[in-house]
Formats: C-alpha cells, sequence, structure tokens
C-alpha cells in the first residue's frame, strides 16, 4: 500500500508539522508568566525552571512532529484473517486544548481485517501521536478511529477511551473521582450490534478502575 498516494493520509498528515519547536520563545513565555503571577525567575528555585518547562513541552507535545507515513513505515501485512483484533489498555497522556492541563487515560482499539493488518506496536503509536498535542477527548477517539480506517480499510473500526481531566479535579467543579468515556465505531461495529457487544465485553473483561 502507498500511504503516501492515499488523499485522507495526506490529509491527516497536514495536521502535523515539520519545525521544531521553538524553545526559546517558550522559556521567554514561562518567565513572562512566572513575572506575571509575582514571581522571580532569577532566584534559586525557578532559575531554571523555563527551560524544564520548554523542554517538557516539547516532549508531551511531540505528536505535532510525527509524521504518520513514517510512523506505519510499511508495517502492513497481507494476512488471511477476519476475526476480531482488539489492542486494550493502551495509556496515554495529553494536554486538555482549553487548560493545558494533562488528562491521562487508556484507549481500547479493535478492528476487523478485510486484507491487511497492522503491526501491533502501531497502534500505541498512533494513540501517542494523537494524544501527544493539545486535544480533547472527543476528537482524539474519533481521530484514532478514522486513521487505522484509512489506512488498513478494514470491515470496522471501534476506539474507545477513558481519561481522567486535571482540569476539572483541581480546579473548576473539582470533582476527583469523575472520569470521562468517549467512543468511535465505524463499519461493522457501528452497524452491527453483536459486533459492538463483543468488543464492548472484551474490554470490560477484568477492567480495573481507572485512578492516578
Amino acid at each position: 500500500m502507498d500511504i503516501a498516494c492515499d488523499d485522507h493520509l495526506n490529509s491527516i498528515a497536514s495536521l502535523f508539522s515539520d519545525s521544531v519547536t521553538d524553545i526559546e520563545a517558550i522559556k521567554n513565555s514561562i518567565r513572562d508568566i512566572l513575572k506575571a503571577i509575582g514571581e522571580d525567575p532569577e532566584r534559586e528555585g525557578l532559575k531554571d525552571t523555563p527551560a524544564r518547562v520548554a523542554r517538557s513541552y516539547d516532549e508531551l507535545l511531540a505528536g505535532y512532529r510525527t509524521d504518520p507515513r513514517k510512523l506505519i513505515n510499511g508495517a502492513l501485512f497481507d494476512v488471511k484473517y477476519d476475526g476480531m483484533v482488539i489492542v486494550r489498555d493502551i495509556e496515554f497522556y495529553s494536554m486538555c486544548e482549553h487548560h493545558m492541563l494533562p488528562f491521562i487515560g487508556r484507549a481500547h482499539v479493535a478492528y476487523i481485517p478485510q486484507e491487511k493488518i497492522i503491526g501491533l506496536s502501531k497502534i500505541p503509536r498512533i494513540v501517542d501521536m494523537f494524544s501527544r498535542r493539545l486535544q480533547i477527548q472527543e476528537k482524539m477517539t474519533r481521530q484514532i478511529a478514522e486513521f487505522i480506517d484509512a489506512v488498513l480499510k478494514p470491515a470496522g473500526v471501534a476506539v474507545v477511551v477513558e481519561a481522567l481531566h486535571m482540569c476539572s479535579m483541581i480546579r473548576g467543579v473539582k470533582k476527583h473521582d469523575s472520569r470521562m468515556t468517549t467512543s468511535t465505531m465505524l463499519g461493522a461495529f457501528r452497524t452491527d450490534m453483536s459486533t459492538r457487544m463483543e468488543f464492548l465485553d472484551n474490554i470490560s473483561r477484568g477492567a480495573d478502575r481507572l485512578h492516578f
């Protein structure tokens, strides 16, 4: 499969940037924030904080600089298998685009192959590619599903994401035990109730409650 020739994948690739993180700009902005809240950015405990924050943003938001075509890197295989493939409990972290606070959770991904399967490690990498950026959970869930659908053209794709959001735990409503669940069902998972229930039964079996 020539991923570079797929219009859908090229449009997804446009979400990502070839430029490097502007570390100096972030450092200067953090210094300004420290001054704005009444701190001294030159005192011992804060002197290196702008650089640390800049480096952490470069890591936390690495999804902006992940090329989806390079991520797949030919790891598509012709296999005669038409059962369900499930990768569950994929840990992820992301940053809420509204408050720039973390949300942390797990994703469960399934697809039903038609002609091709994808290398196992690629599915967690796809989750990371969309989570490591400023995000909202609803959009991230759909992006993961639509990307897998575009790459594999399977009979169906299902994605369920559970997450705890710091923006509602430590500020605002301050509900520590609330969690958010989102789902996207495509193809057979959307049209066939038994297929959808098989997936949901599998990911609920033996699952621990999400917590910090």
